[in-house]
């Protein structure tokens, strides 16, 4: 649920991001966090849903984290996270304890692309904000954890149209998907797995 104690933290993660992007920090030393409407949007997408398992690739400092984590507390489920920046992670861990939310957010750190194919979890919905490169390789590894009926929402396919466009794509001419873009924020491509 959205009580005090997560919005609080929820504000902190977004003023710390303002100021980062305004002092023009490097990519590789800012949260990167979604922007607020955007967690809103992930929060709306997982809250109405039965014990939902999510998948976060790309927990970062655990802001989009925190929007899943909320949502899914209401109907129960999880969220696990995968990040790979050691700092990210112990910002992710100290972020989600101070929203109370570490029962149901949890964190692998370590690289994707290697630690998916280990996992034996199914999941509801996957969250996709990782390294624009690696998105059709984290695709096809976590379309492998997922069932008909499942979503995959990859962030970023507007603001980095030209490395992304390919990956929007392949989503649209797959017959086994359906997929939309929604131009909120950065532009999210969702694709619901249909078989």
């Amino acid at each position: 649920m959205l009580d005090e104690r997560v919005r609080a933290v929820l504000r902190r993660l977004e003023e710390e991001d303002a100021a980062e992007r305004a002092q023009n920090l490097p990519q590789s030393e800012r949260s990167r966090a979604v922007p607020p409407a955007t967690g809103r949007f992930l929060f709306s997408l997982v809250a109405p849903q039965t014990d939902c398992e999510v998948l976060e690739i790309g927990g970062s400092r655990g802001y989009s984290t925190i929007w899943l984590a909320a949502g899914v507390r209401y109907l129960g489920g999880r969220v696990l996270s995968i990040e790979r920046d050691p700092r990210k992670v112990e910002a992710w861990r100290a972020n989600v304890a101070e929203a109370g939310l570490e029962e149901w957010a949890e964190i692998l750190d370590g690289d994707a692309l290697e630690l998916l194919p280990e996992l034996d979890d199914v999941f509801d919905v996957v969250f996709i904000d990782a390294e624009k490169e690696d998105y059709e390789r984290l695709f096809e590894l976590a379309r492998t954890k997922v069932e008909p009926g499942a979503l995959v929402v990859a962030d970023n396919v507007l603001s980095h149209a030209d490395p992304l466009a390919a990956y929007s794509a392949a989503r649209r001419d797959d017959d086994t998907l359906e997929t939309v873009t929604v131009p909120l924020d950065r532009g999210l491509e969702l694709s619901v797995v249909l078989r």
